[in-house]
């Protein structure tokens, strides 16, 4: 994924974005400049990053943006609400303050890319937020304290492809209140249509950044933070693996950690495998792994940040 965001980027001049019409109220026509422009967004990574914007296919994942732009008192950054025609306007999207515009069903069948597209009533253009920053160069190391608001859980994703499991991996992470991802290369664009859709939105609401492994360094270095990588119980005897056991986990409850997690295919890369510690989860059963988001979730809820477990145990 190569793209550019905060910190080093490129855009393209405002003169040549395609404006969305103030004036238009209804389209009809899939060769609509707009509607070209939404699915360049849906379709290629350069693209929407270039444009600062991406599309939001979904009622769900719309309102869930916009509520937790609520929650946290910041501008929306919708640009643009495509509507069903006939549609009703969702309830919870009625308080913002946005642009709309009424589409046929074919247009919304080309903008939602779904094969099922009598399900999709909404589709919102929505600008990529300021909490995506992408490393270019080593200099932007010296930024790494304005990465994440507080480095204590970070989970790192080591050459994630597939949209719907890094997609989970995200809308896991803001649910057990992580502190945000950093995407190594080899990652899909958190904001692919799919991964948008398995995050429900978890892309713009978690800090994101992407950078190499030299930037994940000076992180670990400026937070001194202790690396894990998930990995099978069964390493071939090249390297100890942990459990993932009770006392290994209150072990790290003040410490800063980042957790690594590589693809289904691949894997580790060399360099997550040789740096980290590396964990495993105690599995009874004799399947040797499990799916990577199935496998991340449990590691992210068993090392959330302890006080959010122990509220929840309270409660």
């Amino acid at each position: 994924m190569a793209v550019r965001g905060r910190g080093g980027q490129k855009g393209t001049p405002a003169a040549e974005k395609p404006l969305v019409p103030r004036n238009v109220e209804l389209i009809t026509s899939p060769s609509n400049p707009l509607v070209k422009h939404c699915v360049k967004l849906r379709q290629r990574s350069s693209y929407r990053h270039s444009h600062g914007s991406a599309l939001v296919v979904g009622t769900t994942p719309i309102r869930e943006i916009c509520n937790f732009q609520s929650l946290r008192s910041t501008t929306a950054i919708i640009d643009c609400l495509l509507l069903l025609d006939k549609a009703q306007i969702p309830d919870d999207l009625e308080e913002h303050s946005v642009h709309l515009v009424r589409v046929s069903s074919l247009v919304m069948e080309k903008l939602s890319g779904v094969e099922s597209a009598e399900s999709i009533e909404a589709v919102a253009l929505m600008r990529i937020p300021s909490t995506f920053y992408n490393v270019n160069d080593e200099a932007d190391d010296r930024d790494c304290r304005r990465w994440f608001a507080s480095p204590h859980r970070i989970l790192v994703l080591d050459g994630i492809q597939d949209p719907g499991n890094l997609g989970t991996l995200l809308r896991s992470a803001a649910a057990f209140n992580w502190d945000g991802v950093f995407l190594l290369p080899g990652c899909c664009d958190p904001f692919n249509d799919k991964a948008l859709r398995a995050s429900r939105g978890a892309s713009f609401q978690l800090s994101l950044v992407l950078g190499r492994w030299s930037n994940l360094k000076t992180l670990r270095n400026e937070f001194q933070m202790k690396l894990l990588a998930g990995h099978p119980e069964s390493n071939a005897g090249q390297k100890l693996v942990s459990n993932l056991c009770p006392s290994f986990v209150n072990s790290l409850a003040k410490v800063p950690v980042c957790l690594v997690l590589g693809s289904e295919g691949r894997g580790l890369s060399e360099e997550s495998e040789s740096l980290c510690e590396l964990v495993s989860i105690p599995m009874a059963g004799k399947f040797e792994s499990l799916n990577v988001s199935v496998a991340g979730g449990i590691f992210l809820y068993i090392l959330q940040p302890q006080e959010i477990g122990v509220k929840k145990k309270k409660d």
